[in-house]
């Protein structure tokens, strides 16, 4: 266990190389803080830092700069979240409520995250499997032609045309529709299937053909392995930090486009809390000078989907954190009045 005063210098350091982008030595450091102790004293703190493992001397003339386990230190102990000023949480809210759906909810989402943070942002589609449905409803283009209309709660809209084997008359599709609803409305998509398997046998035996089509039909909408869809935005950031990536950017660009890599490294949606990691607790090879930092959002208190930013590891993790925590609950506030 490291002691109270080397914690503090650790996190002096941390914040003088985000700040100042140079490796920091021990004299700037007691010039900066007030540590109560001599620049011999904070030179051994120091030392003792490196043989841990928490800084490193980039070169020889160098002062020190944080480690991947430094960092990791100061996120979990040193590092609160910073939270977003009161003018800061109003234009958030302005930019958000401003969307008219849920793509362009997504689309500001994306380029609030990329402004606020100044890194690129990643925002994943709510996913089909962890919605509840909003309403069906199902509307006659032709005697046996029907669209069914899929709205689910988290604004995400499904359309589907459906061939019915026989005609079937507007007061029929009505009382399927009012039926559907009276059953479906408000409950999870893995609850549905149970829940209207007996409805075909509430209507003529004429028209049990054409309910069961209509249904198999929303199931098969229900149970599709939609493909998981993100958006991202703000990869120029990057460039301004090209001294931050050891040798080229490139393998950190090449990794951002791939869509697999990216959902993996945003996690489980089903964990809310803010989840931060640190260059090589990254998987993936292209991505071991990067830090991510993701949040789940949701209607309701449960997560449907993640966003967060990813950025290099020398990174404001309060103010990133406070920022990508902010914007998710904004996000969510809106999904659940849309």
């Amino acid at each position: 266990m490291l002691s109270e005063r080397r914690l503090q210098v650790l996190r002096a350091i941390v914040q003088d190389y985000v700040g100042t982008e140079e490796p920091v030595g021990s004299k700037a450091l007691t010039e900066r803080h007030n540590l109560g102790v001599s620049p011999a004293t904070v030179r051994n703190d120091m030392a003792a830092l490196e043989d841990e493992g928490y800084i490193a001397q980039p070169h020889t003339s160098a002062g020190r700069i944080p480690t991947d386990k430094g960092y990791r230190l100061f996120v979990d102990k040193l590092a609160g979240v910073k939270p977003m000023t009161a003018p800061e949480r109003r234009a958030i809210q302005n930019f958000l409520e401003g969307a008219v759906d849920l793509d362009d909810v997504v689309a500001r989402t994306v380029r609030l995250l990329a402004q606020l943070t100044r890194q690129v942002a990643v925002v994943q589609y709510p996913s089909l499997t962890r919605s509840t449905v909003r309403h069906v409803e199902l509307l006659s283009l032709a005697p046996a032609r029907v669209m069914l209309v899929l709205i689910t709660d988290t604004g995400r809209v499904e359309q589907r045309m459906v061939d019915c084997p026989a005609p079937f008359g507007e007061a029929s599709l009505a009382d399927l529709r009012a039926r559907l609803n009276s059953r479906v409305a408000g409950r999870r998509f893995t609850d549905v299937p149970k829940l209207v398997e007996d409805l075909p046998d509430a209507f003529e035996p004429e028209d049990r053909g054409t309910v069961s089509t209509v249904l198999s039909t929303l199931l098969e909408t229900l149970v599709e392995e939609n493909e998981e869809r993100l958006m991202i935005g703000g990869t120029a950031n990057l460039t301004r930090f090209g001294h931050d990536f050891p040798l080229t950017i490139r393998p950190v660009l090449e990794a951002l486009e791939e869509q697999v890599v990216l959902l993996k490294l945003l996690g489980e949606a089903k964990d809310p809390g803010v989840t931060v990691r640190i260059g090589h607790e990254n998987a993936h090879e292209g991505l071991n000078s990067t830090s991510v930092v993701s949040v789940g959002y949701g209607s309701g208190g449960e997560a449907v989907a993640k966003l967060g930013v990813v950025g290099p590891t020398r990174m404001d993790y309060p103010g990133t954190m406070g920022a990508v925590r902010a914007v998710a609950r904004y996000v969510g506030q809106i999904l659940a009045e849309s």
